[in-house]
């Protein structure tokens, strides 16, 4: 485990641990992220505990998390990103110190990589968060209240022309085809559907 030790290599773990925590948030499910960051985040809490670091680095690192949440929470909120990544930055790369204050990571290794955790951070996470926040395109909840013909008989079972599709449909009364209808709720696949109002008969 000595190899850990190394500050750029303890630097990169963490940066690692960081950067699948992040993405864990913005993508949950698998739990392939949520493991991985663990593994890396304990690696790296072991370099830690062994190597001298600033503690007011590792308040900034903490303290980034909390406007990465905000930020993904809704769209149009890329300052909050910024300043989470910026406070990432700057935490993790001063973290590792060698004479009381001065950086133990190589500068290049430190300009490397966290430009590119930077980069792909800004990207991943801003195009999660937007896509999370786009309505469906088949988002079904849309065909409540829309108006429709009945394209044949309807009662128990029937079909109905809705917003350009042919749907199942059924009905509490009997509905004659041809009649125009409107969508009252869904009960899956099928539209509920009641006579317009406004047609007689």
């Amino acid at each position: 485990m000595d190899f850990l030790l190394d500050p750029n290599i303890a630097y990169l773990i963490l940066l690692g641990g960081i950067l699948l925590g992040f993405l864990a948030i913005v993508t949950p499910g698998t739990g392939l992220l949520e493991v991985g960051a663990f593994i890396c985040v304990s690696l790296a809490g072991y370099a830690v505990y062994n190597l001298s670091i600033n503690w007011w680095a590792l308040l900034v690192l903490v303290l980034s998390v909390a406007p990465f949440l905000y930020a993904v929470q809704r769209p149009k909120r890329e300052m909050y990103l910024g300043l989470s990544i910026l406070l990432l930055v700057l935490g993790s790369v001063f973290l590792f110190v060698v004479d009381g204050w001065k950086p133990a990571v190589n500068p290049l290794v430190a300009l490397l990589s966290s430009g590119m955790v930077s980069a792909f951070l800004w990207i991943i996470v801003r195009k999660s968060v937007q896509a999370a926040a786009v309505r469906p395109l088949h988002d079904l909840e849309v065909l409540v209240g829309q108006l429709g013909e009945a394209r044949t008989k309807i009662h128990d079972d029937g079909s109905v022309y809705v917003n350009g599709e042919l749907w199942s449909a059924k009905s509490g009364s009997e509905i004659p085809a041809g009649s125009h209808v409107r969508v009252v709720r869904r009960e899956g696949f099928v539209l509920v559907v009641e006579k317009e109002k406004t047609e007689k008969g």
